[in-house]
């Protein structure tokens, strides 16, 4: 028997459907998660999702490690797609098929076109993925895109369908057809129940005082991997099932947009020299962060709900963005935070004011609380609870902030020209 199957299975073209859904089993999801989490463009992966609806591909073809169909743009324009799966090694498939035999259950539910989760579990921690994870579909198209395009996306989301019929599908990608598959597993449910399976020096178990010995010899841990060139896609949730009453779908993609973005931001803090000397920041207040995400998020529904959620106004919300690009939190803290410095905190700040100017060149500044307001200019200063200073200058009635914050007084009233 060759080492590869030289056959391909080949499913006709479907009907342009509607109002169900691409994959119903486990693995069926699992599937169009792959192909979801790889695609850096989102909007590549809906409109493929159209063309998958719209009956735009032809017959698919399902081969060890790929897939081929023919995909048609709406002006009529054909397109060679393909998407490359990893086949296993024969040591892989040896751990898989050990794995299916060793329990009646699983040849059983393979056979009746099933997938075992147990098997998957089991099989992943043989170092075996059943299922292809993030990036690991290939995708090549002759319409020229170097990620997933529609083409590329149509054809994954048809073959989800495929493999809730028939996993088998899936196997086949893998490397092995459906009687190979078949005869192997009798082969081996057979020896396992003669019970002359071979033995191993695997099931002879290690000493426990060879496993105690080896800790000293065990290789370094990898290096750390890189930072990720921006943060990851999360899954589109526009799928042809309706959504469940009063969820905003937009608002729910938006936060999930966001925390990939919190995630990368924090690893890049993660990786950075230094990072284990820095004491941890505080964590966000609900208010805090609510600014945060607004700052974000460019729905004005999406904005407009998250001032409602903290009692801002839209105005009041526009404001704290723009106190928070300047300083994040302690930028959002210097505009709304009008706190009063005890005495020492005060008298630091008079020698501070003091030794920022020249004789002479110092201006007239007033006072309230931890505000020094510059006589008819339209400036002021604001002491931080951290001990920086913040411009600020009048428009329209209103306190705007200015920039960032200084750790003199002199520097950060100069950031702020008179208007």
């Amino acid at each position: 028997m060759n080492a590869r199957d030289p056959y391909e299975k080949t499913f006709p073209a479907v009907a342009p459907t509607r109002g169900r859904g691409f994959a119903h089993t486990w693995w069926g999801h699992a599937w169009l998660r792959a192909l979801e989490g790889s695609a850096l463009d989102g909007t590549q992966v809906k409109q493929g999702r159209r063309y998958a609806r719209s009956g735009a591909l032809g017959a698919v073809s399902v081969r060890p490690g790929g897939l081929t169909a023919v995909v048609r743009d709406p002006d009529g324009t054909a397109h060679r797609t393909d998407v490359l799966v990893q086949e296993f090694t024969e040591a892989e498939w040896d751990r898989l098929l050990d794995l299916a035999a060793a329990e009646a259950g699983h040849i059983a539910a393979l056979l009746d076109r099933e997938v075992p989760p147990e098997l998957a579990e089991d099989a992943a921690a043989a170092g075996v993925e059943l299922l292809p994870g993030v990036g690991d579909l290939d995708p090549r198209c002759d319409c020229g895109e170097w990620d997933h395009c529609p083409h590329t996306a149509a054809l994954c989301y048809q073959v989800a369908r495929l493999l809730d019929q028939d996993p088998f599908v899936l196997l086949l990608l893998r490397g092995r057809g459906e009687r190979r598959l078949v005869d192997e597993l009798a082969q081996r449910s057979t020896a396992e129940a003669a019970g002359d399976a071979p033995r191993t020096p695997d099931d002879e178990g290690v000493p426990a005082a060879e496993v105690f010995a080896a800790g000293a010899v065990l290789p370094a841990l990898p290096p750390v991997p890189g930072l990720p060139q921006a943060p990851g896609q999360p899954p589109t949730l526009d799928t042809e099932v309706e959504p469940e009453p009063h969820l905003d779908v937009d608002a729910v993609e938006f936060l999930a947009q966001a925390a990939a973005a919190e995630a990368h931001r924090r690893l890049a803090e993660a990786l950075a020299p230094g990072h284990a000397d820095r004491a941890p920041a505080a964590p966000l207040t609900r208010a805090e962060d609510a600014v945060r995400l607004t700052a974000e998020a460019h729905d004005f529904r999406v904005r407009s709900r998250l001032a409602a959620a903290t009692g801002r106004s839209r105005a009041d919300m526009e404001l704290a963005v723009r106190a928070w690009g300047f300083g994040a939190a302690p930028g959002l803290a210097a505009l709304e935070d009008d706190w009063t410095p005890d005495r020492s905190t005060l008298a630091r700040a008079r020698t501070a004011l003091a030794a920022a100017w020249a004789d002479g060149e110092a201006p007239v500044l007033r006072r309230v609380r931890a505000r020094w307001t510059e006589a008819n200019t339209g400036r002021q200063l604001r002491l931080g609870r951290e001990g920086r200073w913040w411009p600020y200058h009048r428009e329209a009635g209103r306190w705007i902030p200015s920039g960032p914050s200084a750790p003199d007084p002199g520097s950060a009233l100069e950031a702020d020209p008179a208007p």
